[in-house]
């Protein structure tokens, strides 16, 4: 039996489909520094920083680990660039003598957020010294804000350390924990601490609600003011 020839819109169909054959695939995308940073950033925010690894990157980038490590050498120097990554993403504000400790606590509290939003990274920060740039940037620029207010060099110089690390095990703990802390673990810390025998914990039952009060960063920028007003005396 005869076919009966093919309407307009099926042959259109028919030719878009043979076109479509002819075409070359899709070329896949290059692997870059930027893409791979990018990609752990990723992981780390869902899945927390334990979950990164070299192999973890490379199968989310759909390649192997020696494809990564063409353009990163090691665990090591991923984390060094995910930190310096954040780092770039906090302002410096041009040190104010008059301002210089409330700009101190901007810039820590700016880190802080950044690393509470990648649960864990602050473990990166704290496993070997900054070689990048965009983090030594930072110290850099609270340096700057410490010499204006007039912080000797040396004062300045730990304090910054000791900030930074303060920063880092905020963040660190706030990850072990959850952040925000749930409110039932909360509530179930309070209704623990009421319970504790008044005759041994007097001062502890007496001021449950103070020694767990505090919302946001109130309890973080207290530390850090206790440890800047330690450099005005």
């Amino acid at each position: 039996m005869k076919r009966k020839p093919s309407s307009r819109a099926e042959w259109a169909t028919q030719i878009a489909a043979l076109e479509q054959q002819d075409e070359p695939p899709a070329r896949k995308e290059p692997i870059t520094v930027g893409r791979i940073v990018t990609t752990a950033l990723r992981l780390v925010e869902t899945e927390g920083f334990d979950a990164l690894t070299m192999r973890r990157v490379a199968a989310a980038l759909e390649t192997g680990p020696a494809s990564l490590y063409a353009h990163v050498r090691n665990k090591a120097e991923l984390d060094d660039l995910l930190i310096g990554t954040l780092s770039r993403n906090v302002s410096l504000p041009a040190p104010d003598p008059a301002r210089w400790r409330a700009q101190m606590i901007g810039v820590c509290g700016q880190l802080c957020d950044e690393f509470l939003r990648y649960p864990g990274i602050a473990r990166a920060a704290l496993s070997a010294p900054p070689a990048n740039l965009d983090t030594l940037r930072i110290t850099e620029g609270m340096l700057a804000i410490l010499l204006a207010g007039g912080v000797p060099p040396r004062s300045a110089a730990w304090a910054i350390d000791a900030a930074l690390l303060y920063v880092s095990a905020y963040t660190y703990e706030a990850a072990l924990r959850g952040h925000p802390e749930p409110a039932a673990d909360r509530a179930e810390m309070l209704t623990r601490l009421r319970m504790l025998p008044v005759s041994r914990f007097p001062h502890t039952v007496a001021h449950v609600d103070e020694l767990n009060s505090g919302v946001g960063h109130e309890r973080f920028e207290f530390a850090l003011g206790l440890l800047l007003d330690g450099l005005s005396a």
